[in-house]
């Protein structure tokens, strides 16, 4: 089985396997305590400490361990925006934030303060003039991950946190996805992380306040990591997360070049073999082991099951795959297509012979997703009106409005319109990006009395 998923979670780095069984010999005991035992364990959880904010370009007393990654975010942004409420009440954060950053608006919001949401380019990147504008004089803080989880743009943070440094303001920086390949650039204020992300262990999440901000945790608190983060800490894997990133920074270099190659033939080869298929993400500004791809007319769940069949285990963003039937908003944002879409990335050591089975494997998996789909006649869906044609979709999810979009849009003369009727969420995603993959005119979405019509016109 291959698994390339590691940007969900990487497999556990076997510095981190030795770490956590010596230390759950060595550091069971209260760190807070006087006694030997207690003694033992603090000394590792110092070293621990000393250890991950040195990989993260802070002092030690800066950084507090935390229960996870999305706790780190939580506290961070919880905390920051108190710490600043005299300042104000807004928070700014990007359109494509991990979904941890994107709730904590959401509570803000609901307690009544402001969020501005910063819109992406199609790359997935958000312009450093955009921050700007959104800065205002009330503005308590601002968040921008380093890379994306999902697509893997990396973020002009350094840019951004000198603005942000200029103006007074706060930077939050969610480095999860790229802080096993080295330390996050620029002034920033906060920094979170999630051990996890970089074959440490799960339950372990990193936060590292720089001396000077402004920071009033939230919540009851006891006398542990700074008052930051409650409870009794799980040295063994504390130790094991520190540990284990130490490695990771240690090899990045070298296994970065390696995967980038790796993800470029991907790049190539998929966009190449694979009919009617959107590669999506920076081409240049990118983690290393991330490559995203969207495929016309497949339905990403399945899609995933064949690959899962084949031996090739990876994750997607398509509305398909998710118990909400809506896409992903990373991709909404993007203004990409989502139907069909594919997330590979590679955990270090991942294995050239197996990237080229899935090169070799994945085109006859997407064709037999299509064949099995099919597409229904135009005449059992298609009514025309003059120089329009009306398609009904209602009831129909990913991706077959697409699909018979397709399948009747050579039905019009150039010059004529398709309207598509969907309840589908997706829908307002896929049908505009299809119409930019096919060089057509997407006209615009209009009411219905179901869904929506979203109106396309025939250019050629």
């Amino acid at each position: 089985m291959s698994y390339f998923d590691a940007a969900s979670a990487a497999p556990l780095h076997p510095v981190a396997r030795q770490a956590l069984l010596a230390s759950l010999d060595e550091g069971w005991a209260d760190p807070a305590r006087l006694y030997r035992e207690g003694r033992r364990a603090r000394m590792l959880l110092d070293a621990a400490r000393e250890a991950a904010a040195e990989a993260v370009g802070c002092r030690p007393d800066e950084l507090v361990f935390a229960s996870s990654g999305t706790r780190a975010v939580h506290t961070g942004i919880a905390g920051a925006l108190a710490g600043r409420r005299r300042i104000g009440r807004h928070l700014i954060v990007s359109a494509v934030e991990h979904s941890s950053v994107l709730h904590s608006a959401e509570a803000f919001e609901a307690e009544g303060g402001t969020v501005t949401r910063v819109p992406v380019a199609r790359t997935g990147a958000v312009a450093v003039e955009s921050y700007a504008d959104a800065l205002r004089p009330d503005s308590a803080l601002a968040c921008l991950q380093s890379a994306n989880h999902e697509v893997g743009t990396e973020q002009p943070v350094a840019a951004v946190a000198e603005l942000c440094r200029e103006t007074g303001v706060p930077l939050l920086v969610d480095a999860a996805q790229s802080l096993g390949w080295g330390p996050v650039e620029g002034p920033w204020s906060l920094l979170a992380a999630s051990a996890h992300k970089w074959g440490g262990p799960s339950g372990v999440g990193l936060l590292a306040v720089r001396k000077g901000v402004r920071f009033a945790a939230q919540g009851p608190v006891d006398e542990r990591e700074s008052g930051r983060a409650a409870g009794f800490e799980n040295l063994p894997a504390i130790v094991a997360a520190a540990a284990s990133l130490r490695a990771v920074r240690a090899e990045a270099a070298a296994e970065a070049a390696r995967l980038r190659a790796l993800t470029a033939r991907i790049r190539a080869r998929v966009a190449d073999a694979v009919p009617d298929v959107e590669v999506v993400g920076d081409p240049l500004r990118r983690l290393p082991g991330i490559v995203t791809f969207s495929c016309l007319y497949v339905d990403g769940e399945t899609l995933l099951h064949e690959l899962d069949r084949e031996g090739f285990s990876v994750s997607s963003g398509s509305s398909c795959t998710s118990s909400t039937l809506t896409p992903s908003h990373v991709l909404r944002a993007m203004g990409v297509l989502s139907e069909g879409n594919v997330r590979v990335s590679l955990p270090a050591g991942a294995a050239e012979e197996d990237v080229e089975r899935f090169l070799a494997v994945l085109p006859g998996a997407v064709a037999g997703v299509r064949e099995k789909l099919g597409a229904p006649a135009p005449a059992s869906g298609a009514a025309v009106r003059g120089d329009e044609l009306v398609v009904d979709a209602l009831g129909k999810r990913c991706p077959i409005p697409v699909i018979e979009l397709a399948k009747v849009i050579g039905e019009v003369p150039v010059g004529g319109t398709v309207r598509v009727l969907s309840d589908d969420e997706a829908a307002r995603l896929d049908i505009p990006a299809w119409c930019e993959m096919r060089e057509q005119e997407y006209v615009g979405e209009e009411p219905a009395d179901r869904g929506s019509a979203y109106v396309v016109r025939r250019l050629s």
